[in-house]
């Protein structure tokens, strides 16, 4: 990345991500990364002169739960046209070499999710190889597609309009008994935090799971979702007893 050579050496790599087929950035790790704190970025978010429309399209809240402490503080989740917007008001000595940075991270990632992680051929010899690998892949995958159709269509059922499932209706998704599925998930994975079930910060990173908050009373009361990677990750590990054909 050719931006990140000119940036101090104590500086690490720009955070961005892809969720979803968009790459993002998240408030948190920008804050780090221009050495700034996180509220005021977040605050700074909060002001942006954008419309409604740029706001809802560009930034997401996503809030998350300090592994320190059990709460649950805002953030925000960005696009590359929400984090140009907002570091346009960035300034310093470092903050354009930052911006550049940051930029270039958004590219590299952007150019691996068109081109499959792959290089651009330049001449015909690869190009051929590379339309041969790509066609053996695309053959793997519709078999395996073909293999799990039933059971992708039998988890759909319990999904939300988001794909996510409740912590009941991911039991359900799973065979299982919803109370015991839900007691085997606090034994390790969930906790208790002000009152609500949520997931340890670790899982929650993998992508297991996510917290969504509902405004109630004017506070944020997190819920947590299983996501479907977390399904497929959570039906090698449910344990016999919680699975509805148990004896127990």
């Amino acid at each position: 990345m050719e931006s990140s050579n000119n940036l101090p050496k104590s500086q690490p790599e720009p955070r961005v991500y892809e969720k979803n087929g968009v790459v993002k950035a998240n408030s948190r790790d920008v804050a780090a990364y221009f050495k700034k704190e996180h509220r005021n970025v977040l605050q700074s978010i909060d002001k942006l002169d954008c419309s409604e429309e740029f706001r809802l399209l560009n930034f997401q809240q996503a809030p998350y739960v300090d592994e320190q402490n059990g709460q649950t503080y805002r953030m925000y989740e960005m696009t590359k046209d929400g984090f140009i917007f907002l570091v346009m008001g960035f300034t310093g000595k470092e903050a354009a070499k930052f911006k550049e940075a940051y930029i270039a991270q958004f590219n590299q990632i952007e150019n691996k999710l068109r081109t499959g992680g792959y290089e651009i051929p330049d001449n015909l010899a690869d190009a051929l190889r590379l339309a041969a690998d790509q066609t053996e892949k695309v053959i793997e995958l519709e078999a395996k597609v073909a293999e799990d159709r039933d059971k992708v269509y039998f988890y759909e059922s319990f999904a939300n309009a988001e794909g996510l499932y409740g912590l009941q209706q991911g039991g359900r998704a799973l065979n299982c008994k919803p109370n015991k599925f839900i007691q085997w998930l606090k034994q390790e994975i969930l906790f208790y935090q002000g009152g609500n079930l949520v997931a340890r910060i670790y899982y929650i990173q993998k992508g297991y799971f996510e917290v969504k908050s509902d405004i109630i009373d004017g506070k944020a009361r997190p819920r947590v979702f299983i996501t479907p990677k977390g399904l497929e990750w959570l039906a090698k590990r449910v344990p016999d007893h919680v699975k509805l054909d148990s004896a127990a």
